[in-house]
């Protein structure tokens, strides 16, 4: 059994505009962590440089007093540090009064079960084989929105023109069982001769709560 952290690695924390998503627009604190139990080819964090450790109390007291809509947990993938969000939610969430928003990518659920009664927002991608070399993860990714669908849940999807019908058929299974919001992302940088509106289509004829969103702070050149 896993030991509670005392401390974590934590690559970054600052202020910004969120720029994926159905939030996309407002001013979101964003607290991101090294540890990721992936791999995925279009990473664009680089988690070798610089980063710092924090406790729980620490980071409080870093983050207390910045004014914005919410608190973003990104990495990485933050549920690697479940132990430590468990500690430092259960001891801050209330005091802070902030929207507490997770961005995952949606295979580890025995950890969310742990720590889902602290968080108001999911925002959970699924990661395709087809964008990111890694292997789809489907089943892991259906275990994970039972766990979440009773809290705001949307799904990302980034994508190329190498998506699978069968991608699109499996996202698909995963989102109407709770009629879940789809967001589909462009792979950034984003190639001129990807068939956007076609994907989107494909989409659209098999599920209709899907909307297409790039992500917006890449093109406003912010964090």
């Amino acid at each position: 059994m896993q030991q509670l952290s005392k401390k974590v690695k934590i690559k970054e924390i600052f202020s910004s505009i969120q720029g994926e998503g159905i939030y996309t627009g407002e001013k979101h604190l964003f607290v991101r962590f090294c540890s990721c139990n992936l791999n995925c080819g279009y990473c664009d964090t680089d988690f070798s440089s610089s980063s710092k450790e924090y406790s729980a109390d620490e980071l409080y007291e870093k983050i207390k007093d910045i004014k914005v809509s919410a608190i973003s947990f990104t990495g990485g993938e933050p549920l690697c540090e479940v132990n430590f969000l468990k500690d430092f939610l259960e001891k801050y969430r209330l005091k802070l009064n902030r929207k507490i928003y997770l961005e995952t990518n949606g295979t580890m659920y025995k950890e969310l079960a742990q720590i889902i009664d602290y968080i108001d927002v999911v925002s959970m991608d699924i990661k395709l084989n087809s964008a990111t070399g890694q292997l789809n993860r489907f089943l892991d990714n259906e275990q994970f929105i039972e766990l979440s669908h009773k809290k705001e849940l949307f799904i990302k999807v980034v994508f190329d023109n190498n998506i699978t019908g069968e991608e699109i058929k499996n996202v698909v299974k995963c989102a109407k069982k709770y009629n879940t919001t789809v967001i589909l992302q462009p792979k950034m940088p984003m190639d001129n001769e990807i068939n956007l509106i076609e994907i989107f289509e494909k989409f659209y004829n098999l599920y209709e709560n899907i909307r297409l969103i790039p992500q917006i702070h890449k093109f406003l050149n912010l964090a």
